[in-house]
């Protein structure tokens, strides 16, 4: 796929991520996936397989939130492969801080999947307000 068609794709998720709706940046995930979040946070590592990033990752932040998450993309460029997303979320913990992370995530796609993400984040805030 080109990287117009790689970029579109992104947009829709990301549609999807401002309205509360993850299923369309889900769906993109290749089963083998490799997930990277930078920092040495209790959740930075890699992720290896779309399994462990529901269970191991997004399963237990997303338990954290007492509302529905929102990840709004500010910019986006895509070139081969490769598409980068800037993007802020929106959330409130059920501790009642509020988790309104920015993000840059690099995004490898093949054959219409992500194979590989690497995040870069506030780390700062994830050690100060997540478990």
């Amino acid at each position: 796929m080109s990287a117009g068609e790689n970029k579109k794709m992104m947009q829709v998720a990301f549609d999807g991520l401002a309205d509360g709706d993850p299923e369309a940046f889900v769906g993109l995930l290749a089963d083998d996936v490799s997930w990277t979040i930078t920092g040495s946070t209790n959740v930075s590592r890699t992720y290896n397989g779309k399994a462990s990033v529901m269970e191991d990752l997004l399963g237990p932040v997303f338990a954290q939130f007492e509302t529905e998450y929102r990840s709004t993309a500010s910019r986006m460029t895509a070139e081969d492969d490769i598409v980068v997303v800037e993007a802020r979320g929106d959330v409130i913990l059920k501790s009642g801080d509020r988790y309104d992370n920015t993000y840059c995530y690099v995004l490898r796609f093949d054959d219409g999947r992500v194979r590989e993400i690497t995040e870069y984040m506030d780390t700062d805030l994830v050690r100060r307000v997540l478990d």
